[in-house]
């Protein structure tokens, strides 16, 4: 869907912020570009839209050369989304979320029936809302309206630069999880820049990991953490990787490989999660004594079992023995 073939951005001066760049974006993936401040995240990120020029090489989008598309035609046909979320605080919600299908001629009954479909999804009443102006809002709030928005014309490509890195870290996770929720349904092709190595674990299909505007792996988030290409990219996901890697695993992974544990009745501290909980956060949980138990529960609300610190440890051996290079020097 995204092809970047090699794609090259040297500034005046000589400094080259990209240098070489291959890979491919599938449709309906999210691609997270991740690395160290300065690697080259944004400027590749904004080079799809040419917010950015390319100096060489070229960049595809299903098959056409960015180059040769007009080019408000094709930012049009991109959604994006910032960290600060954009909003134009002299405009409602409503029209905030409106602009593109406003700018594409969009009768009113359909941009009218879009924005209440976009603000379902995201939890929040389109007629309560829609009226309100951005410092009205939550920033919460305004990050989610920050995403509708650049879906609200419906385009297959998303680009989304640090889009959660401004919330803290309790609304951060919700919003990501509403996010995931939302991209099941939508199924967007998304090019993702972020700092955090959880976030990119936890959001992406594929990780693009950068050093001085090169790539130093192109992977799914479980295949870096089992089998880094090279020292920098161990040494990037860290000494824990193993444990990183319980974000990638849920209860439900726990339960088909080593079961869970009766329920005890007589333990009233107890905190209730699904069984498409992940295990690193469940673990987290259990260490921070958070509760003496956890139970596990499916879609209808049943109990299913309990969960304790043996058993995630003993589902983390067993990945361990499975793939040995998470133990590796580093």
């Amino acid at each position: 869907m995204i092809t970047f073939d090699q794609t090259t951005k040297t500034y005046e001066g000589g400094v080259t912020a990209v240098n070489g760049v291959d890979f491919t974006v599938d449709k309906g993936n999210i691609v997270v570009l991740l690395g160290p401040s300065g690697c080259g995240k944004t400027t590749l990120l904004r080079m799809v839209n040419r917010l950015e020029t390319i100096s060489d090489g070229s960049i595809t989008i299903d098959g056409e050369d960015s180059m040769s598309l007009d080019q408000i035609a094709l930012r049009r046909k991109i959604g994006y989304v910032i960290q600060s979320n954009g909003l134009f605080p002299n405009m409602t919600i409503e029209e905030n979320v409106m602009i593109v299908p406003d700018l594409l001629g969009w009768k009113k009954k359909e941009k009218r029936e879009r924005f209440n479909k976009l603000m379902e999804m995201i939890g929040l009443s389109g007629e309560k809302f829609g009226k309100r102006y951005p410092h009205e809002l939550s920033g919460g709030q305004q990050q989610r309206i920050g995403v509708i928005r650049a879906l609200a014309a419906d385009p297959p490509v998303m680009l989304m630069d640090e889009p959660f890195g401004a919330l803290d870290p309790i609304i951060r996770e919700k919003i990501q999880d509403e996010f995931l929720q939302i991209q099941r349904e939508v199924k967007k092709t998304i090019l993702f820049v972020s700092h955090d190595i959880d976030e990119a674990i936890k959001m992406a299909d594929k990780i693009v990991l950068l050093r001085g505007g090169e790539v130093m792996q192109y992977d799914t988030p479980s295949e870096m953490l089992v089998r880094p290409k090279n020292e920098f990219v161990r040494e990037f996901f860290g000494k824990d990787r193993a444990i990183k890697s319980l974000s990638l695993h849920t209860i439900k992974d726990l339960q088909e490989v080593i079961g869970l544990v009766n329920v005890d009745e007589t333990i009233e501290d107890t905190i209730t999660i699904h069984i498409r909980h992940d295990l690193r956060n469940t673990l987290s949980m259990l260490l921070n004594q958070e509760a003496d138990q956890v139970i596990v529960v499916d879609d209808d609300d049943h109990r299913l079992g309990a969960i304790t610190i043996d058993l995630v440890q003993k589902y983390l051996h067993f990945e361990i023995k499975a793939k040995p290079t998470l133990v590796q020097k580093g």
